[in-house]
């Protein structure tokens, strides 16, 4: 008979426990839950919110099997996905009173019912496919407008920027609607911009419009080819960044993929952090760089409600009021990196943003020409802009700087996942979002 020391017969039993208790989680069925968290940096997740999600639960009538408070947010588990779906349009109507600018994400979810000592020593369920383990999925529309209007926008900086460059002469450069609207006080260098935006952009059509003797117009518009290239590289484009949001998520096994002419589809297996996947997914935020107006009597008038023309009165998360120009120096397609991190100086989380080459050049040169003044960073997010901070430029910056505010580590972190995913070609929104059962592994 074959004899092995003692120690092997120990190591072997020590394995097979070990090996157990890590399986154990599978064995564990899903429940339907809802998660509720919150991308608002002045909004607080704490036991008065749990609170409030319980009782609007018990007044309902809808029992739920536990609830639980993390770093995440709340997640309330139940019997049925009955029981789940009356909960979420309960707690959406309780939490966000006005669904227009809801402070809460209210998602539909699946929570394992294993014990709480499993998972605090780090054995969880295997992560299957969406058939084998279920998921979410989600629906988004892409916003071909806000595409168009976007390339619009950048036309209109980039033509600011030449006209400077090229030392023409000229009254102003506005966007109406689609158009590029230059104006001009002299013929002579309406015709050299003409044949400068000729040779620089050939995708414009170019058209002169004289409205008075010295107001002389140009007017450029995207031409029906260009148009078309737009909406059709919109999609694509959106497509890929979403593709690189899931990557940074960590989700195995993703499906992206175009579903008619302006929607995508996305399929999320396994996901247990659902409503930071439709956080993520669903926000089309984008940096912009504009500059402050701190003219003498502008923030008292906006205060009053006489905002200049031309402007915007934003507060920022400590509530300060600014007014800011509405035209963007630099938004967010420029963006090369971003990384989450901290100031070196004060301890404060920050992000580290780098720049191409030509958004490098652009904050240089803003920078140099606006020393000692505010320029305000502001993240727009489904055409609701939020003013991160406004710091006064106190040297030349470069295509590396910090964005530096009253920001939480995790919120550094999810703006930098954004940033650094890329800029969506075009808004979107998530029309319909739904959790897919296991039918193959209930089968």
């Amino acid at each position: 008979m074959n004899r092995y020391p003692l120690w092997k017969y120990v190591v072997i039993a020590i394995s097979l426990v070990v090996g157990v208790v890590y399986a154990l989680p599978n064995l564990f069925a899903e429940l339907p839950a809802v998660q509720v968290s919150t991308s608002k940096g002045g909004v607080k997740i704490d036991t008065t919110t749990l609170a409030t999600v319980e009782s609007a639960l018990k007044a309902a009538n809808i029992d739920f099997r536990g609830e639980a408070l993390d770093a995440t947010g709340i997640k309330i588990r139940f019997a049925d996905v009955d029981a789940q779906g009356k909960a979420k349009d309960v707690l959406q109507a309780t939490l966000n009173p006005n669904p227009k600018d809801p402070d809460y994400i209210v998602a539909l979810n699946l929570q394992s019912s294993s014990p709480q000592w499993l998972t605090s020593i780090g054995a969880l369920p295997m992560y299957l496919g969406l058939d084998l383990r279920g998921g979410v999925h989600f629906l988004l529309q892409v916003d071909m407008k806000g595409a168009l209007e976007k390339s619009a926008d950048r036309y209109t900086s980039d033509i600011r920027t030449q006209m400077r460059t090229e030392k023409i002469q000229y009254a102003g450069v506005t966007r109406e609607g689609g158009n590029v609207v230059i104006r001009f006080r002299d013929g002579s260098e309406r015709a050299k911009a003409r044949l400068a935006i000729d040779k620089a952009y050939p995708d414009l059509a170019v058209r002169e419009v004289d409205t008075a003797a010295d107001d002389l117009r140009l007017y450029a518009t995207l031409k029906p080819e260009a148009l078309k290239r737009i909406e059709d590289g919109a999609v694509q484009q959106n497509i890929q960044i979403l593709r690189n949001r899931v990557n940074e998520l960590g989700v195995a096994e993703p499906i992206v993929q175009q579903q008619g002419s302006d929607r995508i589809v996305v399929q999320l297996p396994g996901v247990q952090d659902t409503a930071r996947a439709k956080d993520i997914l669903g926000r089309t935020a984008t940096l912009e760089i504009r500059m402050v107006n701190d003219d003498p009597g502008v923030l008292e008038a906006a205060l009053n409600g006489n905002v200049p023309i031309g402007n915007d009165l934003y507060k920022d998360r400590n509530g300060i009021p600014s007014v800011v120009r509405r035209q963007a120096v630099l938004t967010g397609d420029r963006i090369q990196d971003a990384q989450p991190g901290f100031d070196s100086r004060n301890n404060q989380p920050i992000v580290s943003v780098t720049l191409d080459a030509a958004g490098g050049r652009i904050i240089r040169d803003i920078s140099r020409e606006n020393l000692k003044k505010r320029m305000a960073i502001l993240l727009v997010e489904k055409n609701k802009t939020e003013l991160i901070t406004a710091p006064t430029i106190q040297e030349e910056l470069g295509a590396r700087f910090q964005i530096s505010g009253q920001m939480t580590t995790r919120e550094t972190k999810d703006i930098a996942l954004l940033m650094r995913a890329g800029a969506l070609a075009a808004p979107m929104e998530i029309v319909e979002e739904r959790t897919v059962g296991p039918s193959l592994g209930a089968e």
